[in-house]
Formats: structure tokens, C-alpha cells, sequence
């Protein structure tokens, strides 16, 4: 589609501000909840990553779309976000290995994005009055209407959606001859962390998010993983008492991201909705067993709150951002069990936090 054909668009956020704007992807409405990412790359991965369901992508780089799309940085089976905002929207693409451009591969994904927009404006906004939901339009340009449908568009706190993104039948990866087996609660997982555990000799198979302790411990796996994920983690009761039951086995656990959450739920350890959150491929993060600092791969908007893992003798902080103080990881006392906010797989990102899946190994070793 050249710019010429492009037709006007609208984004309207949920307190009333307004943006017009020119249509990327394809044509029609959608509405979501509001994020920035401020990744200067890895735009496939982050769009196929099912922890950004339900969410309007704000991206913060200048361009995005100028070196196309292949199929092998999806993380997922399919698109998983809700749309797109973006400034400059390129309708060419420049890498050898690509296959499409990204409005190609928009259009036979159905995903519907604005471009054109002041995303510096956008995403100060944003930061100053905290996330929101939105509403992007190529085909509703009245905006009266386009606020009447923003406010049937549910709110991000207190939404469950990993069961509704989680695969619907267990299915394996990687070899089955490897020194280890891993049982994985599918939350919303990223391929990435499945090709992380299988390089370190690792046998995965793979569950559905609601899937019992009992069905999981079945397999008889070496250890468990509770993988990233979508939505509002303490509403997520299934999830949270099979992380309880595996705690009760004292079985080797690694969680990330929403199974950082989960983790600190089974432990009574809540959690909030923050502000923003964090988006982005350079949080800076300080690991306070080693006093090493790592920059991190980031997608979450929620947080664990600091001041319970301070009163209570079974959880102790392992990792906290240097930008806010946030908790960013934890691992229980007498347990062998550890997690993390961050993304150590860092689909894309840096790979400083590598090391976590090392450990993981480990523990199950020894």
C-alpha cells in the first residue's frame, strides 16, 4: 500500500486527548490499553510476544518497519498485541533475510496500527497521567463515537487473559534424550525462553496455564517453569496454588516475569499495578547476590511490592532496578525456588541475565 492510498486515522485515549494520524496495517478499529516500548529493535519479537495482549504498542524508536519481517523471529504462533502507534511507518524494507514488509505482514495478521503520530508528546503524556486505554480508528473518524466505544474497552487491572493466550494442549520441545526434563506452565510464553532451556540439554514439555500440579508432576520433570504471560496476576488463583503445591515438593522452580508474580503471590507477597511499567531492551538492574549490575530486556506492568518481601522470613530480594527501586527479583528461603521481573532470554535484548537459566540447570543438578 503506498502512503498515498493511506487513509486518515484517530487515536483517542481514554481521558480524551486526541491524535489524527495516517493508517498503517490494516484498516479498522481497536482498543487496548496503552504502553510505550522504548526498544531501539526487535520489533517482530516484541509484537509476537503474548504478554502484550490486550495492549496498544506505543514505539518510541523514530522508525519502525525499515528492516521488514521473517517468519523466524516470531515468539509466538501468531500476532499477539492489539495494535500499533508509531511515527514514521516504513513502507520499504532493507535486510537479505526478510520475507515481507511489516504492513504486508500487518495485512495478513488483521493488525491495525496509526502512524504519523508525535510519540514524544504521546508517550509524555502518558508518563504524566499513567497507562490508559485507547482506541485507534481507520474507519470510525468521528470521535464522539470512537469515546463511546473506548469505554466498553475493559480495564487491564483485574483482567485474566494467560489462560486465554496459553497453548490448549501440552506439546514437547526440544530432544528427548536430554539430561533434563522440564515441565512448563504456559502463562504466555516467549519461544525464546523454550530454545534457552533446550540449549542447556534441557527436555521441555509444555502445559496449559490452568493445567494441576498433579498432571505436571505426572511427567516426572527434574524441575519447573513458570513462564512470562498477560494481565493481572492476582486474579490468577489457578496459577498461583499450583505454584504452591510445587513449593510443597521443594521441586526446583525458576519463574519469570508474571511467574515472578505468581511466585511472590504463593508466598503472600502482592502485587500492584504500576504507573507505566517497563518496556523496553535497557533496564538497568543490580544483582544484590553478586553486586553485579545487568542491563535488561523488560515487558511488565505489573510489580511485587517491596515492603511485603520485607516482613516476611520466607522471601528474600535478589535483583532491584536501578531506576526506581522495584523489586526485579526474588528467591525463597529454604526452597529451591527463584524468580525474576526481567527477561533474561532477552527476545530481543541484551543477554547479560543469561546466566539464569544456568543456574536453573544447576539447581536441578545438584
Amino acid at each position: 500500500m503506498k502512503y498515498s492510498q493511506k487513509q486518515k486515522a484517530y487515536l483517542v485515549l481514554e481521558d480524551g486527548t486526541v491524535f489524527e494520524g495516517t493508517q498503517c496495517g490494516a484498516k479498522g478499529t481497536t482498543t487496548g490499553e496503552m504502553c510505550f516500548n522504548t526498544g531501539m529493535t526487535g520489533y517482530q519479537e516484541i509484537y509476537t510476544d503474548p504478554s502484550y495482549s490486550g495492549q496498544i504498542i506505543i514505539n518510541t524508536t523514530t522508525h519502525i518497519g525499515n528492516y521488514g519481517t521473517t517468519m523466524i523471529e516470531n515468539e509466538s504462533s501468531k500476532v499477539q498485541f492489539s495494535g500499533l502507534v508509531c511515527n514514521d511507518f516504513s513502507e520499504i524494507f532493507s535486510r537479505f533475510k526478510s520475507e515481507d514488509s511489516l504492513q504486508t505482514y500487518f495485512e495478513k495478521n488483521n493488525v491495525i496500527g496509526i502512524s504519523g503520530i508525535d510519540t514524544r508528546k504521546l508517550v509524555r503524556h502518558i508518563r504524566n497521567h499513567g497507562a490508559m486505554n485507547g482506541i485507534i480508528s481507520s474507519e470510525i473518524l468521528d470521535i464522539d463515537t470512537l469515546k463511546a466505544t473506548l469505554k466498553q474497552a475493559p480495564s487491564m487491572e483485574g483482567l485474566e487473559l494467560s489462560s486465554k493466550v496459553s497453548t490448549k494442549e501440552s506439546y514437547f520441545y526440544g530432544t528427548p534424550n536430554a539430561t533434563l526434563k522440564v515441565a512448563v506452565l504456559d502463562l504466555g510464553i516467549k519461544k525464546s525462553i523454550l530454545d534457552n532451556l533446550v540449549t542447556r540439554d534441557i527436555y521441555c514439555k509444555v502445559f496449559p496455564a490452568k493445567s494441576s500440579f498433579l498432571e505436571m508432576k505426572s511427567w516426572q520433570p527434574n524441575g519447573y517453569f513458570i513462564s512470562n504471560g498477560p494481565g493481572d496476576p492476582s486474579v490468577m488463583d489457578y496459577a498461583i496454588q499450583t505454584v504452591k503445591e510445587i513449593l510443597n515438593e521443594n521441586s526446583p522452580l525458576f519463574g519469570i516475569c508474571l511467574g515472578h508474580q505468581i511466585l511472590a503471590l504463593a508466598n503472600g507477597v502482592n502485587t500492584y499495578k504500576m504507573h507505566n511499567g517497563h518496556r523496553g531492551l535497557n533496564q538497568p538492574v543490580k544483582n544484590l547476590l553478586t553486586g553485579k549490575s545487568e542491563i535488561t530486556s523488560q515487558n511488565h506492568g505489573f510489580s511485587v511490592v517491596a515492603a511485603d518481601i520485607e516482613k516476611n522470613i520466607n522471601v528474600e530480594a535478589t535483583h532491584i532496578n536501578l531506576n526506581d527501586d522495584t523489586i526485579e527479583g526474588i528467591r525463597i528461603k529454604n526452597k529451591k525456588a527463584f524468580s525474576v521481573q526481567h527477561h533474561p532470554e532477552a527476545g530481543p535484548g541484551p543477554h547479560d541475565s543469561r546466566y539464569l537459566f544456568d543456574d536453573f540447570k544447576n539447581m536441578m543438578l545438584n
